[in-house]
């Protein structure tokens, strides 16, 4: 089932949400999702718990900073306007960069985002975090194919079969277009989605929470800020 107008206008709400409701699971499930992996793996490698966990801590962090990246690539191709927009935006397609391999680069950053954040949480924080955002990202996408289809016809139609939904391709499935990123764009509206990587990053450095949630909680603020001025100038 698609999501309701309201669902997709307020879609960065529900994203926020679903964190919010995600990370006080530690509550009925004390035990870090991480620290859990590291207590099974680590006697299995021979290592010392605590270095597998920092090890796991670093590799979700990079997988945060994949993620940025490829919200930033998929921003390049369009404007901060459109990325943020209340309503779907179909003027045009965009074929080219990672839209090329996924129709959907963003929502698949999405999901890496709730799996790399899930390390931050409890085990069942975790699986609530990353099925929730799959399936509600997975909703937003049936909206925005109806309206998609609705405006393209036919030519959507070639673009959709040729190009997976939410799990890329591993090269690139139709030619390119042509058009070229631009990158100052693309940091402008995911400039903050860096930081919740960084967050993840100072947290396996200092094993310091403080240090990941003021992070992370500067990086929420400026998403708000800035999609909030993005909001009004639309």
């Amino acid at each position: 089932m698609r999501a309701t107008s309201w669902e997709f206008e307020h879609r960065a709400l529900i994203f926020g949400l679903i964190f919010g409701i995600s990370f006080p699971l530690y509550v009925i499930d004390p035990d870090n999702s991480t620290a859990t992996v590291a207590k099974w793996l680590g006697p299995r490698l021979g290592l010392d718990t605590n270095l597998v966990a920092r090890a796991l801590f670093l590799c979700a962090a990079l997988l945060l900073a994949f993620a940025a990246f490829i919200r930033t690539w998929a921003s390049s191709y369009l404007h901060a306007r459109v990325v943020y927009a209340a309503t779907v935006k179909t003027d045009s397609l965009v074929g080219d960069g990672p839209y090329r391999q996924v129709r959907n680069p963003l929502y698949f950053a999405n999901v890496l985002m709730a799996i790399g954040l899930g390390s931050m949480m409890s085990r069942t924080g975790f699986f609530v975090a990353v099925i929730a955002m799959a399936v509600f990202c997975y909703r937003l996408i049936l909206r925005e194919e109806n309206d998609l289809h609705a405006t393209h016809g036919d030519s959507y139609e070639r673009y959709r079969k040729a190009v997976p939904r939410l799990w890329p391709a591993l090269s690139a499935r139709i030619p390119s277009s042509g058009r070229h990123p631009k990158w100052a764009d693309g940091l402008k509206a995911e400039f903050w989605y860096w930081g919740i990587a960084i967050s993840v990053a100072a947290f396996a450095v200092t094993l310091s929470f403080r240090a990941f949630f003021v992070i992370l909680a500067a990086s929420i603020l400026l998403f708000r800020i800035s999609s909030s001025v993005l909001e009004k100038k639309s």
